[in-house]
C-alpha cells in the first residue's frame, strides 16, 4: 500500500494566542494534501477522472499533540480507507518522523457541477484509490 506524501508549510498565521497552530488550520492542511493528492496525482493527461469536483460529506480529527511554528514543514501522510460507489473516505496523519500531531478522515463525494448532484466514482478513480488503499490500522497500533 502507497501513501500519498505532502510537505505542508507552516506559516506565521497559522499560530493561535497559546502559539500552537490552531485547531481549524489543520483541515486547511488536510485539504492541501487531499487537493494534492487526488488532482495533481489523478491518472494519465487529460483524462477527466477527479476533474468534475468533489464535496467533503464529513470530517473527523483527533488532535494527539499541539504543533508549534517552525520553518520545517510538516509531512500530511494520505491513504484511502474505503471505497463506495459514490464516496471515499481518505485517512491522514499529520507528523513529523517521529510524532504524530493528528490523525483524520474525510469522506469525500464526487461531484457533477453541470448537474449539481453527487456523481458515481469512474472505474479509472476507484483503480487510481486502490493503489492507496489500506484499512489504517497498521500506522495507529504502531503509533498507540
Amino acid at each position: 500500500m502507497a501513501r500519498h506524501i505532502y510537505s505542508c508549510p507552516l506559516r506565521w498565521s497559522d499560530m493561535d494566542a497559546f502559539g500552537h497552530v490552531n485547531n481549524v488550520v489543520f483541515l486547511r492542511y488536510l485539504e492541501e494534501a487531499r487537493i494534492d493528492f487526488m488532482f495533481r496525482l489523478a491518472p494519465g493527461d487529460g483524462s477527466p477522472s477527479f476533474s468534475g469536483g468533489s464535496v467533503v460529506a464529513r470530517h473527523e480529527i483527533d488532535y494527539v499533540r499541539p504543533l508549534t511554528h517552525r520553518h520545517e514543514p510538516v509531512t500530511v501522510e494520505s491513504w484511502v480507507t474505503r471505497i463506495g460507489a459514490a464516496s471515499l473516505t481518505i485517512a491522514y496523519e499529520i507528523k513529523d518522523p517521529d510524532v504524530t500531531y493528528v490523525r483524520a478522515s474525510t469522506v469525500v463525494v464526487p461531484y457533477n457541477l453541470e448537474e449539481q448532484r453527487p456523481r458515481r466514482i469512474s472505474d479509472e478513480e476507484k483503480s487510481f484509490l486502490k493503489e492507496y488503499m489500506d484499512d489504517g490500522m497498521t500506522s495507529r497500533a504502531s503509533a498507540a
